[in-house]
């Protein structure tokens, strides 16, 4: 039984918006900015599958509900025909739609019971529970040939002032057996992370709780290469840092888990830049700074920390990368959030990662917000940022136009999903066509992501309202 909460979300969330465009340093509420769920084949047929978040989408007249919006990956591509929307009135999925849930705000994949069919997992921060309002839910969609047909939410905490807005993000790995795999969630005051075995009938085998803080997003991969998943979390914005601070492992010290001793972020994603092995930390920093070079850089950065048969020491220092390294194109202006998304794939496939960076503040011109989407080579020696290339809406070849408040590169996802070993680049623009939002595929190239045969996604081509508040692709910057 749950509790419904008749406060209406939609307003609240148009103002917020209005007032980030006006100060420059209010953000959406949001779940997750580091990039969209990585594709994954959720129907086992090879090929890998993208997924959409539509947090802000209608469902049968409840506004704000939310939805997540699958696209099968073909040997042709990704095209809006092969698509499936699932919401929680679809059969088998946990709850039921209701006004303000907002299902869809975080998203990922991973085959969590190792039955050869990835899962997907679901945050609805402020699904309502007999606990409270807001209490929020995270659900695994399991995989299975017919695609993603049912599903069980995850186990809530037995004290409801322990926890709050569950699912603002979540994070998951399915590697080796069930076993090893992991859910990573995130909630208002605190981080939890599942263990496996997973079951469709029972389980996950542990949870431990991490962190008791304001709380911004999640992630996780393997940092020292010992064959299991390390957890990151990022806090909200902290007091004397414009972004949050970063914890490794925060479940193995819950009450006195040490952060990474430089450096700030608000998202965070892992991934082998440097080729070594090892997964790095690539964590995204779009905050103007109080000191530029001590807590920020003009527009944003991104920071990464390498890791090694150590994992990363809490003090190591990052490197550091913003538009005003050399060979990174355009320059630091205020308000750009460069880092606000980032993922990590081998798009030139050298053997090593390369980082995809959103900036959805990017000026263009006297355009506010158009938005761009910079990627920066993978080096194995050597700061990041020789080579770097970008796109945005008026680039050639890309469909659409730059227009204010775009927002072009709000989340990030890359993957193979045609089978052809090039990984494909997905952008997303919650601003477009006045915050209906949308989402753009790059075909994978020989040494990048190509334009040639790029295609835009609307929400009226997704089965959706043609404009209106529904937010394809995520709502944007954790909240404070």
């Amino acid at each position: 039984m749950r509790v419904k909460d008749e406060r209406g979300r939609r307003g609240w969330a148009v103002a917020t918006v209005v007032l980030a465009g006006l100060l420059g340093s209010v953000q959406v509420p949001s779940a997750h900015a580091a990039g969209d769920t990585v594709p994954a084949d959720f129907n086992g047929d090879g090929y890998r599958d993208v997924v959409l978040r539509v947090p802000g989408a209608d469902v049968a007249g409840r506004e704000d509900a939310g939805a997540v919006i699958v696209l099968y990956g073909s040997a042709s591509g990704l095209s809006a025909k092969s698509r499936v929307l699932i919401t929680q009135n679809s059969p088998g999925v946990p709850g039921s739609a209701e006004r303000g849930d907002y299902f869809g705000a975080s998203t990922a994949s991973a085959d969590l019971d190792r039955d050869g069919y990835a899962d997907l997992v679901v945050g609805a921060p402020y699904e309502d529970l007999v606990q409270g309002a807001d209490k929020g839910m995270v659900s695994i969609l399991w995989g299975s040939r017919s695609g993603l047909v049912s599903g069980r939410a995850l186990p809530t905490p037995d004290d409801p002032e322990d926890f709050d807005r569950i699912g603002r993000d979540v994070a998951a790995v399915g590697k080796g057996s069930s076993s090893t795999s992991l859910v990573t969630v995130g909630g208002w005051n605190y981080t939890q992370t599942f263990r496996g075995p997973f079951t469709r009938s029972a389980g996950p085998a542990s949870a431990g709780m991490g962190l008791g803080e304001w709380f911004g997003s999640v992630t996780a991969g393997d940092l020292d290469h010992h064959g299991g998943a390390d957890t990151v979390a990022v806090t909200g914005r902290a007091g004397g840092h414009t972004g949050g601070r970063i914890h490794v492992n925060p479940e193995n010290e819950p009450l006195w888990s040490v952060p990474l001793t430089h450096g700030d972020a608000l998202v965070a994603t892992v991934g082998d830049v440097n080729g070594d092995g090892y997964g790095d930390i690539v964590a995204g920093d779009p905050d103007e700074p109080e000191q530029r070079g001590v807590d920020g850089e003009l527009g944003g950065r991104i920071l990464i920390w390498y890791g090694s048969a150590a994992g990363v020491p809490t003090d190591a220092e990052p490197v550091v990368v913003s538009q005003d390294t050399t060979g990174v194109p355009g320059s630091g202006e205020k308000g750009d959030d460069f880092g606000a998304s980032v993922v990590v794939a081998d798009f030139d496939r050298d053997g090593v990662g390369d980082i995809a960076v959103g900036a959805p503040g990017e000026k263009l011109g006297t355009v506010a917000g158009a938005g761009m989407v910079t990627v920066i080579p993978g080096r194995r020696t050597g700061t990041p940022g020789s080579g770097a290339y970008a796109y945005t809406q008026d680039t050639t070849g890309v469909p659409g136009g730059s227009e204010s408040g775009d927002h072009f590169g709000t989340t990030l996802s890359a993957g193979d999903v045609n089978r052809d070993g090039r990984p494909e680049l997905v952008v997303t623009a919650n601003g477009e066509n006045g915050y209906a939002g949308a989402a753009w595929i790059l075909p994978g190239g020989t040494t990048r992501p190509t334009t040639s045969g790029s295609k835009m996604l609307t929400t009226s081509q997704l089965g959706l309202p043609a404009s209106g508040w529904q937010l394809l692709g995520g709502d944007g910057l954790p909240l404070l």
